[in-house]
Parts: C-alpha cells; structure tokens; sequence
C-alpha cells in the first residue's frame, strides 16, 4: 500500500532522515521505533505532504505521491493523527469532529458526515457523551481519541499516528492500543510511530528501528521484541 524508497527530508538545511527505505503492507500495522529526535515524525510529515523532501519517493497505492498539497493527500485516503493530538481547543467536541470531513463539507454530504460522526461515537462512547463539551477541558486519553475520531472521519485506507501514547498514564496508553488493534481488525492500516516501543511492537506486523535519521534494523516485530540491541536500547532488558 505504502512504499518509501529512498527518501532523504528534512527541515530548511537541516537533513532529518536519509534515504529511507520502507514498506507498509495493505491490512498490516507498521511501527517505526527509535528515540527522540531520531527522524520518525519527519517521515510522517513527509508521507502527509507537511514537510519538504529532498529526494526519494513516497508511493501510495503505487503512485508518487511526492510534491502532492496535504488535502490531496487525505483525499487519496491517507490521514495521520498528530503528535500532541493538535485538536481544536476552544472549539467543541463535535465541531473537531466535523472538521475531520472538511473534504466532504457540502450540502448533499450532510448525511453522510452525520453517519461518519456516528461511527465515530460508537467506537468512543465518552465523546459522544461530551459532544458539546469544550474539547480543551477533556483529559489527555479523551483529547487523544478526538484526534483519532476526527482523523477517521475521512475513513482512510492507511492511518499514520504520530506518538499516540505521549504523555498518557499507563492504563490509558493500553486503551489506545486496543483500539488501533481494533481498527486494525477491521482492515485498517496503520503506520505507527512510537517511543513505547514495547507496546508498538506488541500490537505491530513489521517493525523499523530508526537512529539518527537512518533504518538501522528492520524486521518481523515478533522477532524484534526479542533482539538484543534492541531490548538493550528500548525496552529496558
């Protein structure tokens, strides 16, 4: 579904990753793994169209997507959920949640964003409890299903999530996890980026390891969990 080959991107004239090769298999969760400042958000950035590349190419559904402006890209069926979660905060639960179908905003659509809004809810019961609540008032894990709420209003076909584990407490951080396994049970794909790498790799198909803007191992995530330098460096073994 997804195919990066060798991708160098960065911001102004400071190169962030180099010649990234990945794939991204239709129906399976990939995760890119690696510490903090080591390029995994670039790589989303780029993939959505937010960030500049420098050379390589980004193919989606075999086509280059490269070059391509950030609402094209979420109209091929490709939609990322943040890091920060970056919702609306002064702006109810239920307008962030509409926002996500800005594509599909017009007077024949209604219907179908009420019907999108409604998955939205039977999958976060809270959220639809708290429609008319402010989202900024919302505690981090609610703020971080809003995100994935409205992210999934486009219904995308690949998913990309940008640390969706940063700053939660360890019981909501299982949530979240159960719930990308979820969308993934339901044919979703989905290319995670994550400092948890203990948790990505427990729910991820196929895992990148990132250092200093290049992939530095790859493989089966079931094999990876047990690699030594990699228990060594990520999971505190």
């Amino acid at each position: 579904m997804l195919e990066i080959k060798e991708l160098t991107a960065g911001y102004g004239a400071v190169t962030a990753i180099k010649e990234v090769s990945l794939r991204v298999p239709e129906g399976r969760v990939v995760c890119i793994i690696g510490a903090n400042g080591s390029g995994k958000s670039t790589i989303l950035k780029a993939i959505s169209g937010l960030n500049r590349y420098k050379s390589g190419q980004i193919l989606f559904n075999g086509q280059n997507i490269i070059n391509s402006p950030a609402d094209r890209i979420v109209g091929l069926g490709l939609s990322q959920v943040a890091e920060g979660r970056q919702i609306f905060g002064h702006m109810s639960v239920e307008d962030n949640i509409q926002l996500g179908a800005f594509l599909y905003y017009k007077r024949s659509n209604r219907e179908e964003i009420r019907r999108r809004s409604e998955q939205v809810y039977s999958m976060f019961p809270i959220l639809a409890r708290r429609k008319k609540q402010i989202a900024g008032s919302l505690s981090g894990g609610e703020q971080q299903m809003l995100a994935i709420g409205r992210a999934l209003m486009t219904r995308p076909k690949l998913l990309l999530m940008d640390e969706p584990s940063m700053g939660l407490a360890p019981i909501v951080v299982a949530e979240i996890f159960k719930t990308i396994e979820q969308l993934n049970t339901s044919g979703m794909t989905l290319l995670l980026v994550e400092q948890n790498a203990r948790a990505a790799l427990q729910i991820s198909d196929f895992a990148y390891v990132l250092e200093t803007g290049q992939i530095v191992l790859e493989g089966p995530a079931a094999r990876l969990i047990n690699e030594p330098k990699v228990k060594a460096a990520y999971l505190g073994c």
